[in-house]
């Protein structure tokens, strides 16, 4: 269970609120069970297949980024797995201090960071990879093969329409919020970003590239 109220109750809840919106209810609900479905997957992971080598969701993503690339940047790391060069950092010191990762330096290039895998991680990642797609498996247990790779499809068409539309309709989204009257509804008082800029987490702004 990932939620403190079942599916089904938070879905009558939903209907309820909002009930008198003019929304696309499909559009939601499906975003919303993908977002649920993703927080299922990765806790049942963390507490089964992850859980007694002590690496979290991100610890394993970043060995498997690492270990398929055999040695990467570390920013290009940080967007394939999804996250910030700050969190990165911190995920790569503790995989460091257990012997998994190292941290190499281009002669070439000092302004550049690159990982890879020591033996004892590629040693590891080669013995658990089996143990986590056994659990992928389970994931999708009920589904014919032809559902799965229908969802497959389902899921690629979507990050290919966001990864080629989602920053000009980011922009749009902003945009049309900046003409709106909801900036001024936000309680800290603070001001909304130009449209056309991207948050940043100030206390990456003061830290060099890798």
């Amino acid at each position: 269970m990932t939620g403190y109220y079942t599916l089904r109750e938070t879905e009558k809840a939903v209907t309820a609120r909002l009930g008198g919106l003019e929304l696309d209810f499909g559009a939601m609900a499906a975003v919303s069970n993908l977002h649920r479905a993703a927080s299922a997957v990765r806790n049942h992971f963390e507490q089964s297949v992850l859980r007694d080598v002590d690496l979290t969701w991100t610890g394993f993503v970043v060995l498997w980024v690492v270990w398929i690339w055999e040695e990467m940047e570390t920013k290009h790391v940080a967007e394939e797995c999804g996250i910030s060069k700050g969190t990165l950092t911190g995920v790569a010191k503790t995989l460091e201090s257990r012997g998994l990762l190292v941290r190499t330096v281009p002669p070439d290039d000092r302004r550049l960071s690159v990982l890879s895998l020591t033996a004892r991680g590629r040693e590891l990642m080669t013995e658990l990879f089996p143990r986590f797609n056994a659990e992928e498996k389970f994931a999708l247990t009920g589904l014919s093969d032809r559902r799965i790779q229908d969802l497959t499809r389902t899921l690629r068409h979507m990050v290919k329409h966001i990864e080629e539309t989602g920053e000009e309709r980011e922009t749009e989204v902003r945009a049309s919020i900046s003409d709106s009257k909801l900036p001024g509804l936000a309680a800290d008082g603070r001001q909304p970003r130009p449209a056309g800029t991207r948050r940043t987490d100030p206390r990456r702004r003061a830290r060099k590239p890798a």
